[in-house]
């Protein structure tokens, strides 16, 4: 019987033009979600990146910069367009797809192990959801598989200079979502628990720890300034996830979304040959360290999905040598049994993540199923709406109305599209909202929404229902269903400076 640890070739791959198929594979996903991305519209976190390109800064409330920065870019280059400014995530998920086919490259597979890492890859359900929004979670995934991409490298070729390269991408890492700290805690644990404890004594290995620090160094000045206000964020953030549910089903959706579900024993696979493979033993305690940390701390299930990537490349190595002692019949049938199955999960996942149909039956399926889609209809309408209720008010309140908002959501639309219909910019104790203040001269009248009429009634005086949020399309989301009355109210109860003492509010 073949071993595990037997099958993972040691050379380098003799192929030069290996690499073209996996680059197909990509482009053709990437302009698959191209074509889709201006289907629907804008994602509520989608429109709280656009809000903070307006204040740049080395850091915000709910993240670290790299995400906002990269969306002031994108605004520079493509204005509010959803296809432009999606095209950053559809760039990133492109790379994690062209990582995942040369990691098996590198780990000694053929065409076959390429060919299968990157489709299954691009038909898992995370990295294809990645490709939909613009979202801190798409450039996150990146980072990951670039790290495990460096780490293979690293040991193959015994190269201690790529600490210098996982330095460089985890300061990236660090500057785009806080919870690379625990893929970093699977490296390190990596490098005390096996042979690459070797690299500690290299002066790369100390190199690549201070340029990660270096370039995390400015946001980690911010937080100091800021009294880790982040921090408070993300507390309150997973002690609402926990509260709601959100981390149930943590271990099924390993499975079930952040990789491909066909896919599922050559993953698993990998994930069993690393830990065999005494020189690749490291890549083994990358994945393993961050799933038992996430699961521990219950956090959400997509947190650790960017380790699966650099199990299936492992895993297609694997199975490449197994079906290769195979007769060629069986091996051909096997072949194509493994791929029909993963492109028929992918397509299926498609049909429920992707924004294939802006009419018609598939898109009624993918808004029955995706929650996401969902929160991208009826923001424009909603802005559109808040200046109807303006300009029905007496023209002397017209002049100095403020607009008080309970989300980010309602925040980054009226900011970015209320100039249109010259509405002000509006006022909020959420998230970076918060630090922005409210106005030298608060207003008098204020047109209130996301909030419950309870919570409208203890802030100002004189509420009354003046109109509701609602969409066209008539989808159920956030907005439409949790607060989706519309008020205008008189002077807030308290001084200004009273009310934001209780902020910040988080979410």
């Amino acid at each position: 019987m073949l071993a595990i640890h037997d099958s993972i070739p040691s050379g380098r791959p003799g192929d030069r033009d290996s690499a073209v198929p996996v680059i197909v594979i990509a482009l053709l996903v990437a302009i698959g979600h191209v074509a889709t991305n201006g289907q629907y519209g804008f994602h509520r976190d989608e429109w709280q990146f656009l809000s903070d390109t307006r204040h740049m800064d080395w850091g915000f409330v709910p993240y670290p910069p790299l995400t906002v920065a990269l969306e002031y870019l994108g605004l520079k280059m493509f204005g509010l367009s959803l296809v432009g400014l999606r095209l950053f995530s559809v760039l990133a998920q492109a790379a994690v797809v062209v990582a995942g086919g040369l990691m098996a490259r590198d780990l000694g597979g053929g065409r076959l192990a390429q060919v299968f890492t990157a489709i299954a890859v691009a038909l898992s359900p995370l990295p294809m959801f990645e490709s939909t929004e613009f979202q801190y979670s798409s450039f996150d995934l990146l980072w990951w598989v670039l790290i495990a991409w460096c780490a293979v490298r690293l040991l193959r070729d015994d190269e201690p200079r790529w600490w210098v390269a996982i330095g460089i991408v985890a300061g990236l890492g660090l500057q785009t979502k806080y919870s690379i700290v625990f893929e970093l805690a699977g490296v390190l644990a990596g490098v005390l628990l096996t042979d690459a404890r070797r690299y500690m004594t290299s002066r790369w290995f100390w190199t690549g720890g201070a340029i990660a620090l270096a370039i995390f160094a400015p946001n980690l000045a911010w937080l100091i300034r800021h009294d880790f206000i982040s921090y408070d964020f993300l507390q309150a953030i997973h002690a609402r996830d926990v509260g709601l549910g959100r981390a149930h089903g943590f271990l099924r959706d390993q499975f079930l979304l952040n990789a491909n579900l066909f896919a599922a024993p050559v993953w698993l696979l990998g994930a069993v040959a690393c830990f065999r493979d005494r020189r690749y033993r490291m890549l083994g305690w990358m994945y393993l360290v961050p799933v038992l940390l996430f699961l521990l701390a219950k956090g959400r299930f997509y947190y650790p999905c960017g380790a699966y990537p650099m199990l299936l490349a492992m895993g297609s190595v694997v199975g490449e040598r197994w079906l290769r002692t195979k007769r060629p019949a069986w091996r051909l049938a096997m072949t194509v049994f493994v791929f029909a199955g993963v492109v028929a999960i992918g397509t299926y996942a498609s049909l429920r993540i992707v924004p294939i149909a802006s009419s018609g039956p598939l898109r009624d399926f993918a808004l029955a199923n995706n929650g996401d889609l969902r929160e991208e209809i009826g923001w424009e309408e909603l802005v559109a709406q808040v200046a109807t209720i303006r300009d029905t008010l007496p023209v002397s309140q017209q002049a100095t109305v403020g607009i008080a908002v309970g989300n980010y959501g309602e925040y980054g639309a009226i900011n970015m599209l209320g100039p249109r219909y010259r509405l002000p910019t509006p006022i909020t104790t959420i998230n970076s909202g918060w630090l922005r203040g409210y106005p030298q001269n608060p207003p008098t009248t204020l047109i209130v929404l996301g909030n419950s009429r309870e919570r409208a009634d203890a802030l100002f005086t004189d509420c009354r229902v003046a109109g509701h949020t609602v969409n066209s399309w008539g989808v159920d989301n956030e907005e439409s269903r949790d607060h989706p009355d519309i008020y205008v109210c008189g002077p807030a109860r308290k001084p200004w400076d009273e009310l934001w003492k209780h902020g910040p509010d988080f979410g």
